[in-house]
């Protein structure tokens, strides 16, 4: 993914989830990194598939990139658990999975 792209969904990220703290921002910058290589990963491109090309085919997944990195910044602290209950306050969380709605391996037409 490109520099500018990146910084756009970091900007959107940062807002949308109040993140301030310098701490914070490099926390959200990992896993924005790491739900852009799981999209990639999903999409299998082929090896002599160009970075322009793969760049240009990202751009439809930008929604899915975000939705993995709020569900995941949500998540720090709470990693692997289903549900919590604390204080009567009760939270469960949707599968992950769902954040890679819409995202099929790659196919190229012959």
């Amino acid at each position: 993914m490109g520099e500018e792209t990146f910084n756009q969904i970091l900007e959107s990220l940062k807002i949308t989830l109040g993140v301030t703290e310098v701490r914070d921002i490099a926390i959200l910058t990992e896993i924005l990194n790491d739900a852009i290589t799981e999209i990639k990963e999903a999409r299998h491109y082929p090896s002599e598939m160009s970075a322009s090309d793969i760049e240009s085919d990202m751009q439809k997944f930008i929604s899915n990139i975000k939705k993995l990195s709020k569900y995941d910044y949500n998540q720090v602290g709470a990693e692997f658990q289903n549900s919590h209950n604390e204080n009567g306050v009760s939270r469960s969380y949707v599968d992950r999975r769902k954040c890679f709605d819409g995202v099929v391996p790659y196919c190229r037409q012959f």
